[in-house]
């Protein structure tokens, strides 16, 4: 396998008027004046555990992905994104974000199956009916809420727990359930147009001037699972998973290494062949459900490349 070109791992840049930095799993995020700088890395995290290797043009294809969808959809939410200066960086508002992770689900598969199929039916609240099948189209989409964890393991709640435990007020929960449904039946449509299918996705929202607006990536394959329309029926007949765009084939690789993210366990190295499949499986979704050809960003010295680009924007601003 061919040497790989650079990738951005991890950042540590000082701008001006810089208040805050935080990093998360796989993006960077710089809080300067009242705006928020959203890094989007090459890293790449399963389980909840930040994985060795770096995936060459992952974090380029998280953000232009994660930018095509927040502006389609601004007229279902406001959301956070005003501008996107270098292809991994998205600026826009500073909300207060709601540490509850939405997941919409249309299909029985990932982590819900892998819970089903160990015996339990029950799902953040979500009673499923017996005999279903994995990748079993649900009748109509179900919410399977999470409490954001700052580190570790995020934590499935039903969405009665979530109002009863005070975790959000029901009026305000009501909203983002109605969103993230309108949300996830336009993503679904969209993708149906390109030939797949959106099996399942999680939006995050937070408060801006007192109103509920959409915050993070959507509909990208981090936070999303695609599968092709075309092979889903014959595989789902034959018991096979279907031909898929998403991170659920590197969890698949994990598990098969003997990985599930439980403590103790060693994180397997993954080799130059699995590397580029990720790859090129980040740029086969980008290309897929935009419509658009996949133009690789500067990988020489991708650090200056991104904070000259952000310095400029900033700089642009401020005249």
């Amino acid at each position: 396998m061919n040497t790989f070109s650079s990738t951005l791992a991890n950042t540590d840049f000082n701008f001006p008027s810089q208040r805050s930095v935080y990093q998360g799993k796989v993006r960077d995020m710089y809080q300067v004046g009242d705006q928020i700088i959203s890094i989007v890395t090459d890293r790449i995290s399963a389980f909840d555990v930040i994985l060795p290797r770096t995936i060459p043009y992952k974090g380029q294809v998280l953000n232009q992905i994660a930018a095509f969808f927040l502006e389609k959809t601004q007229e279902i939410v406001p959301n956070w994104f005003e501008s996107s200066p270098d292809p991994n960086v998205s600026i826009g508002k500073k909300a207060e974000p709601i540490r509850i992770e939405v997941v919409v689900r249309g299909y029985l598969t990932g982590h819900a199956w892998r819970l089903y199929h160990s015996g339990i039916k029950e799902i953040c609240g979500v009673h499923l009916p017996d005999g279903m099948q994995k990748n079993q189209q649900f009748k109509s989409p179900i919410i399977t809420p999470a409490i954001k964890s700052l580190a570790g393991h995020d934590e499935d709640i039903s969405e009665y727990d979530l109002i009863h435990q005070n975790h959000i007020p029901k009026q305000d929960w009501d909203i983002i359930r109605s969103l993230a449904l309108n949300l996830f039946d336009f993503g679904q449509k969209m993708a149906q147009d390109r030939g797949l299918i959106l099996v399942d996705t999680k939006y995050e929202f937070g408060y801006y001037n007192d109103s509920i607006i959409l915050i993070d990536e959507i509909h990208t394959p981090d936070s999303s699972r695609y599968f092709y329309e075309s092979d889903y029926q014959e595989a789902f007949s034959a018991q096979r998973d279907p031909n898929q765009l998403s991170k659920e084939f590197v969890r698949e690789w994990l598990i098969l290494q003997g990985f599930t993210g439980k403590d103790g366990q060693k994180v397997p190295e993954m080799d130059d062949k699995i590397v580029h499949q990720i790859s090129e499986r980040y740029i086969e979704l980008y290309e897929k459900i935009t419509g658009k050809r996949f133009i690789k960003g500067d990988s020489n010295n991708i650090n200056s490349r991104v904070e000259n680009n952000i310095l400029a924007y900033l700089d642009n601003r401020k005249a």
